[in-house]
């Protein structure tokens, strides 16, 4: 399916997004060395625990208000709220102040605002695209996202560490630009079929709404497969965290400056902070080129397959990053990692669509996106975890519980293969 084929929805989203998540990449990957140099690593990494859990009921509340009061409706709040998030942490970095416990509040409803943003915007890509052509749409969304991971990186590098106030502030503006022109340029996909759903049960009240609300997230979650799922998916969120939480930090701390190459007499060095402005390139270079390619080479495989081998390469590259401080050693691992990440990026959603009812796709996303938010609120863990044992252990720690999800996943689809509609 060709974007010119797309709902308008999808178009301006595509377009949207992409202005967004380049300014957000600028931000988010300096953020850990920011708290960590502010804070500390052991309570910068408690902070950070603190924050998700924020996240984690926002998720919640974003898929039952996505089902509830519609797509684009919590788009353009979370967007509009995400980007006055971003002003209040631009005022605590300002001329006039200087806060890093402020900060870190912004932060936190920042990440909120996209937790809220999450289920939406996964439900409405469902409820317009034919299940057939979901894997490449969201594979396609996947790819823009990654192009900004490439942009973005490498001048939030330079901004972020020399004129924060600036680049938080920019940041803060076109998150309310995109709230505006979703707005304005796009139009409700929740289907009727849910809006009379809901009309129906109006008269139970707000209270007795939201109640069965969680009775509903019960249900999803004694489904054994999708528990599964999740578990697997949190498990495996222990290793991809990383790339913006104990990897910048092993980075800082394990070169100074280095050389890695030398051309007519010249030599071009990396520090600890450059290097992972590459790394990180790196990452979102190889997913902008090939994420489309490898998830239509990953529909030929048994899902089983793609998701096991995933968990696997994800912790090899895990075991890679501790056993030497040389620049290229860390591009091959950021290669490796980048592989595993691509093996399941457009798989995975359309396995969720496939499960999700029509009337409850905004939960089913919010439930299944926990492999995230309680992988992120677990995860920073980790940069406290190296004070206690060291860089070494603590990879190969993550590596055990990426081989863990490997296992978990193999399990799962050994059950969901021999389901009567499976056979």
């Amino acid at each position: 399916m060709k974007i010119r084929d797309w709902n308008r929805n999808l178009k301006v989203r595509l377009v949207g997004e992409f202005f967004m998540n380049t300014s957000y990449w600028m931000v988010f990957p300096f953020l850990a060395i920011y708290f960590a140099e502010e804070f500390g690593k052991s309570t910068a990494g408690l902070l950070l625990v603190v924050s998700q859990v924020f996240s984690v009921a926002a998720n919640l509340v974003g898929g039952y208000c996505a089902d509830r009061f519609g797509r684009r409706t919590m788009l353009v709040v979370a967007s509009i709220g995400q980007g006055f998030a971003f002003l209040l942490f631009a005022y605590a970095n300002s001329p006039w102040l200087e806060s890093p416990i402020l900060g870190f509040i912004a932060f936190t409803i920042a990440g909120m605002g996209g937790s809220l943003y999450w289920p939406a915007s996964q439900a409405m890509i469902a409820d317009v695209i034919p299940e057939k052509y979901r894997s490449d749409v969201f594979a396609i969304f996947y790819t823009t996202l990654n192009i900004a991971v490439v942009v973005g990186p490498l001048f939030g590098a330079v901004l972020f560490f020399s004129y924060r106030f600036e680049l938080l502030l920019i940041v803060a503006v076109i998150s309310m630009i995109l709230g505006t022109v979703l707005r304005l340029y796009t139009n409700e996909t929740l289907p009727q079929s849910v809006i009379d759903k809901w009309q129906r049960e109006e008269s139970v009240g707000v209270i007795g709404a939201v109640g069965k609300q969680v009775k509903e997230y019960g249900v999803i979650f004694k489904d054994k497969l999708f528990l599964l799922f999740v578990i697997a998916g949190i498990l495996g969120a222990q290793t991809f965290m990383q790339l913006d939480l104990l990897i910048p930090v092993f980075l800082k701390e394990t070169i100074d400056e280095q050389t890695v190459a030398a051309f007519m007499g010249r030599e071009l060095t990396v520090t600890g902070e450059t290097s992972f402005g590459v790394l990180l390139s790196e990452n979102g270079l190889l997913v902008a080129l090939f994420t489309v390619i490898i998830t239509r080479w990953m529909t030929r495989f048994r899902e089983k397959w793609v998701f096991f081998m995933s968990a696997i390469l994800y912790g090899v590259s895990m075991l890679i990053f501790p056993i030497t401080s040389w620049f290229w050693m860390f591009v091959l691992a950021m290669a490796v990692f980048t592989f595993a990440e691509l093996m399941v990026v457009g798989v995975q959603q359309s396995f969720i669509s496939k499960l999700a009812p029509e009337e409850m796709r905004g939960q089913y996303f919010a439930a299944a996106s926990l492999r995230y938010t309680i992988g992120r609120m677990i995860a920073p863990l980790s940069i406290p975890m190296t004070a206690w044992f060291g860089f070494g252990w603590t990879f190969t720690i993550l590596a055990l519980l990426a081989f863990a999800s490997g296992v978990i996943y193999y399990w799962m689809f050994q059950l969901f293969e021999k389901q009567p509609s499976h056979l």
